[in-house]
């Protein structure tokens, strides 16, 4: 039997991860897909008149198993792949691509959705079913529903190819940061670094048959440390030069052509539907509303942060060549000159507040987080399967002990599992005939793993990525919906970085820092003058910060606003189009383009801006929880009620008024990050 196929008899209904094997995919997905097909027919085949609940509401819970077993298969291809998963993923993609365009493109189904939104105004609908019903229509239109035959037969092909494109550039890309692997013989080459990255890099050695030398990879904990400690300015360059050209490298793994494809074909669909761009097109669903809207909000955030950002370069050019006569500041200097000015101006960095971040308690800090805003509890199961030993699972528990969620949580790097941070859902939450099925969410990230003599302890940049990711959970675990495709982190992309954004402010009050940051092998709680100095040095370099993440949200809606015909080269255009944000010397042969996951391998196409988008929501946001208190319940309840809890039930900013009492004002972003000249912000 296919345990995909059955119902899940596990805890809560969770994954049978013990169960499945890679076998188990195609066929269950092709079952489901079948079954999704009968579910589409049987609305379409009613002679009944079209009302909300025989089509839009029908429609809306059909396609349940396909949703279970392509979550369950693609969050492995992410934190847990290897070549089998890839090949079946090339495979069940189209499949996939296809049943949604046969959907989409199905006529008497469109039909029946239509005449359900003409009689919109006469139906009495709550504001959360009117939501799903523009949804669902606009879902049509927006995918070629008016189209004509020949327009929706090339818009099936076009689908299918982006599909397996993505798929392309994520294989590339993992390839690449695995394969490359930096040996040191000499021990004085780890002059600088910390004894506990040496140590993780002996132990890497070792895995990797290289026992009696230490190993340093491209994955971000060993990479990092290197970059911001190593004194070896040779084996930084190498270093900084095998990272900055994965996949430009005019090998087989090179992404150049798949992004000149992808974003041919973005213009190409944008077009055939009647947008003038592929970013036109993703920001009429964006509270952006249009590429102006945000070129003018990321050219304001310029014109602040980059005379800022140029004086940040300045102290650290200055100051390296004090330190050791540099000829000139180059990039693979910038993290380890930047630290040392840190450390001298604020004494502090990462490896002293390191053993104040045993991961384990920051863990239990976050959860202590999450209880006093919102009253919730998370106590580990160890009876819910997992897919792979290192994923720790929880159940939450409302005040009252209610059931609420299923949290997994996955920290540690490994060679299945791609870069970076992420929080994503094996089942969303909805409610149905009296039941609301809860949610499944899960947190995956990489973080520095222990050693044979010391736990994981995380840089504070850690601690915030933790808190960040746990607010994106908290968004899919208080989820209070009656539709999975409104509830939870199903919101406008720019207003899904809210909820983790904010979380990040916490771990800068002494008031949350107290409940988890204590020394891993005295017990100290961490003190007040060490606190201080991270509140104190929390906008060192943020000119700097903020001018590249602008420079990275225009290099995306330059690839998506752009005639594609008229790029000349991957490495052309994205120097001319980062020429106004670059503020240290271009390194040649490397590339930011064929890397650059979100927005050709995850969902961020035309959306990176988000990031600085929801910053401005979180800064003021936060604010109003400083002036009632952090951990002021009333001002949780809020949140919780308006923000966590609403999901995409009704548009964002009337959700965020109801929260707040006004509109949010970017002054707050730029006041927090000390990018208001003094005179501006009287």
């Amino acid at each position: 039997m296919n345990p995909l196929l059955e119902p899940f008899n596990t805890p809560f209904e969770t994954a049978p991860f013990d169960r499945i094997k890679n076998e188990h995919f195609l066929p269950a997905v092709q079952e489901a897909i079948a079954q999704a097909k009968q579910e589409i027919a049987s609305i379409t085949a009613t002679g009944n008149t079209p009302d909300f609940t025989n089509t839009i509401e029908a429609l809306e819970r059909s396609g349940k198993l396909v949703n279970t077993i392509s979550s369950i298969f693609f969050n492995l291809n992410a934190a847990e792949t290897n070549e089998e998963i890839q090949r079946i993923a090339r495979e069940i993609s189209p499949l996939l691509t296809a049943y949604s365009n046969d959907i989409l493109l199905d006529e008497a189904l469109f039909k029946r959705v239509q005449a359900v939104y003409q009689q919109k105004a006469s139906l009495k609908l709550s504001k959360e079913e009117s939501m799903l019903l523009d949804k669902t229509y606009k879902s049509f239109v927006r995918n070629g529903a008016n189209l004509d035959e020949t327009g929706k037969t090339r818009l099936r092909e076009i689908d299918t190819q982006l599909s397996q494109l993505s798929l392309e550039f994520g294989e590339h890309l993992l390839h690449e940061t695995n394969a490359f692997q930096m040996e040191v013989t000499a021990k004085d080459d780890l002059k600088g670094l910390p004894e506990s990255v040496v140590e993780a890099a002996a132990q890497t050695a070792k895995e990797k048959d290289k026992e009696g030398s230490w190993v340093f990879t491209l994955h971000l904990p060993s990479y990092l440390p290197f970059m911001t400690y190593a004194e070896n300015r040779s084996l930084r360059e190498k270093l900084f030069y095998a990272y900055g050209s994965r996949c430009f490298q005019g090998n087989e793994y090179d992404n150049q052509q798949v992004i000149l494809t992808i974003v041919h074909l973005r213009e190409e669909r944008a077009k055939l539907l009647g947008y003038a761009s592929h970013a036109d097109y993703i920001l009429e669903e964006r509270m952006a509303e249009s590429p102006a809207k945000v070129i003018s909000f990321l050219n304001d955030l310029l014109f602040h942060a980059k005379p800022v950002a140029l004086l940040d370069v300045e102290e650290v050019t200055d100051y390296a060549q004090q330190q050791a006569n540099l000829p000139s500041l180059q990039r693979w200097d910038f993290a380890f000159f930047s630290e040392k000015l840190k450390k001298e101006k604020y004494s502090i960095d990462d490896e002293m507040l390191k053993p104040y971040f045993q991961l384990e308690n920051v863990v239990q800090g976050v959860f202590e987080v999450a209880n006093r805003l919102y009253g919730i509890q998370f106590k580990e199961n160890k009876s819910i399967p997992t897919y792979h030993p290192d994923v720790v699972t929880y159940e939450v528990q409302d005040e009252d002990g209610k059931h609420l969620a299923v949290f997994y949580a996955d920290f540690f790097p490994r060679e299945g599992k791609r870069n970076g941070a992420w929080m994503t859902s094996y089942r969303g939450q909805n409610k149905q005939a009296g039941i609301d099925k809860r949610p499944h969410i899960s947190i995956v990230c990489n973080f520095t793993k222990p050693t044979l003599t010391k736990p994981s302890l995380l840089t504070f940049n850690e601690v915030t990525t933790l808190f960040h990711e746990f607010g994106h959970a908290l968004h899919g675990i208080l989820a209070n919906g009656t539709y999975e495709s409104l509830t939870g982190t199903n919101v406008y992309w720019d207003f899904v970085e809210l909820p983790s954004q904010v979380m990040e402010n916490w771990v800068y009050e002494k008031e949350c820092l107290d409940l988890f940051a204590k020394h891993y092998q005295t017990g100290e709680k961490i003190p007040a003058e060490l606190i201080q100095r991270i509140r104190d040095s929390a906008n060192f370099l943020s000119g700097y910060a903020t001018v590249r993440q602008v420079g990275l949200a225009q290099l995306d809606m330059a690839w998506h606003s752009t005639t594609a015909t008229s790029i000349p080269s991957v490495d052309t255009f994205e120097k001319q189009i980062l020429q106004p944000t670059q503020v240290l010397p271009v390194a040649e042969n490397t590339n930011t383009s064929c890397s650059f996951s979100h927005i050709f391998q995850g969902g961020y196409s035309a959306g990176y801006y988000s990031y600085k988008w929801a910053e401005v929501l979180d800064a003021d946001a936060f604010e109003f929880f400083q002036e009632k208190g952090i951990f002021n319940r009333e001002t949780a309840r809020l949140f919780r009620t308006h923000v966590l809890s609403a999901g995409g039930s009704e548009p964002p900013m009337e959700l965020y008024k109801r929260f707040r009492g006004k509109e949010p004002s970017a002054k707050a972003l730029l006041k927090r990050a000390g990018l208001l000249k003094a005179t501006s912000e009287k």
